[in-house]
């Protein structure tokens, strides 16, 4: 089965528990701003309030956002298809994903660590900083839960968690729908009875 196919069918888990640790100065900015919250079409003010508070407030920094795009690129590549998960925007969709359910804040922070961690162990460098044959080296042991090491649980468990949001992200994109050929509801061209049924019942249509 190919990794696409595969992905397809995974939705989205979670894993671990966090404390909602929001950037206080980011949201008391956003309530002292006193702008009213444009609503978008579908949802109601509290939601779009809310959305504004999440985009407002800053969790992952930049390392941990180049890490998170590395991995997402790792995860779902481009191909002849379409483009890899990171130029579909999963980047921005998991920073928004860890901000909206805070029980993923602990796992991601600890799991691109322990990422870090583990490259600086086998290559003496992070993990944005080593080579893509490196890179794999390290995913190659994290990415099969049923043979991996037990010493590397962490790290299994922070891919898996990965795997599941890049897929997510992915395939819920406009570029990830067009990779699965979704067509949605698309109305039938009706080219009126068929010749067959027509001539079964005597009738025929005016010329």
């Amino acid at each position: 089965m190919k990794r696409r196919d595969y992905l397809k069918n995974m939705g989205l888990s979670s894993l671990g528990l966090a404390v909602f640790n929001p950037d206080e100065k980011a949201i008391e900015n956003l309530e002292l701003a006193k702008v009213p919250v444009k609503r978008p079409n579908g949802r109601t003010q509290d939601e779009a309030e809310m959305e504004a508070r999440l985009q407002a407030e800053v969790y992952l920094n930049k390392h941990e956002l180049d890490t998170i795009t590395i991995l997402s690129d790792i995860i779902i590549p481009a191909d002849k298809k379409s483009g890899s998960a990171s130029q579909s925007g999963v980047t921005a969709f998991i920073e928004f994903i860890v901000k909206d359910k805070p029980e993923f804040k602990t796992p991601m922070r600890g799991g691109l660590r322990w990422l870090d961690s583990e490259s600086n162990k086998r290559f003496g460098k992070k993990f944005t900083e080593i080579t893509a044959a490196q890179r794999i080296n390290i995913v190659d042991d994290i990415a099969y839960p049923s043979t991996a090491p037990k010493h590397l649980s962490q790290g299994v468990n922070f891919f898996s968690l990965m795997r599941n949001l890049t897929a997510t992200g992915f395939y819920t994109s406009k570029m990830g729908i067009a990779d699965l050929e979704y067509q949605g509801n698309v109305p039938n061209q009706w080219n009126g009875v068929p010749d067959d049924v027509l001539k079964q019942y005597g009738l025929s249509y005016d010329a």
